[in-house]
């Protein structure tokens, strides 16, 4: 088999040292770890063509990957095997002006994406955390989001056509550059977010959108959380969709403030962050409806950023909030439930709850205007008995946010970390549906094995 990869690929890209392989047996997930067999890194579609098929006909798990900077497990090669690592594929292959669109390998970071548009005046809206680093293809796979969801929305909705290899071999295009295509099945669709499981992806056609001409950013303090979820409710009803419109609970905001000294109130139940942009009229009048909003829901303060310094401070919390927890203990669980933007104070009070009746430390920060929320546990893996408190703390939070009427993820995707929840949200019917589909693409279940659907 290595012989035969390394025919394919070449020797120089096929890793089978320890070493090597060690760097592959984990993601940014943690508690999940387990060594491939080999590493494996094609150059192009035919060459990923060719390894699939072998691992089809030997039964060899595969897994794609990016840069490995997911959060639900996705990438760890659970049953060895071959990682599929696609970082080679990192070509833009075309800017096309006329169309508004962009047509990329899956290699290409998001960051550098966006780069190649600006001078074109367009932008690529998702945003995922980790857009400096994060491989489109894995973030397609991943179906991510970011700071900019509520107003653009995420991978799926600027995913126009893909080229995907699938399980034994044969290459598959979906779509293209239409801006309206109805025609079958919505395969672009059900390959973006299938995190892996179902074909590797090679080419991906994305639609951009024309870059802003002007943002204005504030930060508005309450002393009440629901009154903060009020306003995140009653901004959306006055008929403005912010850019932005992010949620920092008291945790979180003591930790920042402690870590980055960006002067926020320690003594705030929330902050709330948000950012309208568009042509220069539109975001006067929108910025100033926002406050009027804030004030009639007893904001103790808001701060308007005057220019792009104060703009950049008022960010700069937000920025800090990961790393800030982070900080705290040697591990940390950045998780994403997803709930009605209503129910946001009463997800955070469970959240509370959570941590105060399992005394573990949980910082929420995420994005309010979507209901979005990372509850961000700091802990230390090695510590068994406090792991079983922060997995049941864990626990409360998932089937707090299904009772809520949530969803497990709104970005992070499922991999293996959410699995044992899926059932909650989807039911018998809906998992056997999808593991249906899983099986009539990868009969085999080679892809990806065991992630987002479970054993097949």
């Amino acid at each position: 088999m290595l012989n035969e990869l390394r025919r394919i690929v070449g020797t120089a890209y096929v890793l089978t040292d320890k070493e090597d392989l060690l760097c592959y047996a984990y993601d940014a997930t943690p508690g999940f770890s387990h060594m491939p067999d080999a590493v494996v890194s094609p150059a192009n579609t035919n060459e990923v063509s060719q390894v699939l098929a072998l691992a089809n006909t030997e039964k060899i798990p595969v897994y794609p990957r990016g840069s490995g900077t997911n959060l639900s497990a996705g990438t760890v090669p659970t049953k060895g095997g071959i990682v599929l690592q696609m970082t080679r594929f990192d070509k833009i292959l075309e800017i096309d002006e006329a169309n508004l669109v962009a047509t990329a390998e899956p290699g290409v970071i998001v960051a550098a994406l966006n780069k190649a548009v600006e001078q074109f005046g367009l932008i690529y809206p998702p945003d995922p955390g980790t857009v400096a680093t994060a491989t489109l293809g894995g973030t397609v796979a991943e179906n991510a989001g970011g700071l900019r969801g509520l107003k653009y929305g995420v991978s799926k909705h600027y995913v126009m056509g893909l080229e995907v290899v699938l399980a034994d071999g044969s290459i598959l295009q979906t779509s293209g550059k239409n801006v309206k295509d109805v025609a079958g099945y919505d395969l672009t669709k059900l390959f973006t977010g299938s995190e892996g499981t179902l074909g590797v992806i090679t080419k991906i056609i994305v639609k951009l959108v024309p870059a802003p001409e002007a943002k204005k950013s504030m930060m508005a303090i309450f002393s009440n959380l629901d009154n903060a979820g009020n306003s995140i409710a009653a901004i959306i009803a006055g008929k403005i969709i912010p850019a932005t419109l992010e949620i920092l609970d008291n945790a979180t905001i003591r930790t920042v403030e402690d870590y980055a000294k960006v002067g926020l109130p320690t003594e705030a139940e929330a902050v709330l962050l948000i950012e309208v942009d568009g042509i220069p009229e539109v975001v006067e009048k929108e910025a100033a409806k926002v406050v009027e909003v804030l004030k009639a829901n007893h904001a103790d303060q808001i701060q308007v950023a005057k220019d792009a310094a104060e703009r950049d401070k008022i960010w700069a919390a937000r920025r800090a909030a990961l790393p800030a927890l982070a900080k705290l203990r040697p591990t940390t669980f950045t998780e994403d439930a997803t709930v009605p933007r209503s129910k946001v104070p009463e997800m955070i009070r469970a959240v509370n709850q959570a941590a105060a009746k399992h005394k573990v430390t949980i910082g929420t920060f995420g994005h309010a205007g979507d209901g979005n929320l990372h509850p961000t546990i700091v802990c230390d893996l090695r510590d068994k008995e406090e792991m079983e408190r922060v997995y049941k703390a864990m626990d409360e939070i998932f089937t707090t946010a299904i009772r809520l009427g949530g969803t497990l993820s709104g970005e992070h995707g499922i991999g293996l970390g959410k699995l044992k929840y899926m059932e909650d949200q989807f039911g018998e019917v809906g998992m056997k549906t999808m593991r249906a589909i899983k099986k009539a693409l990868d009969p085999n279940c080679i892809l990806n094995p065991g992630k987002l659907v479970g054993e097949c």
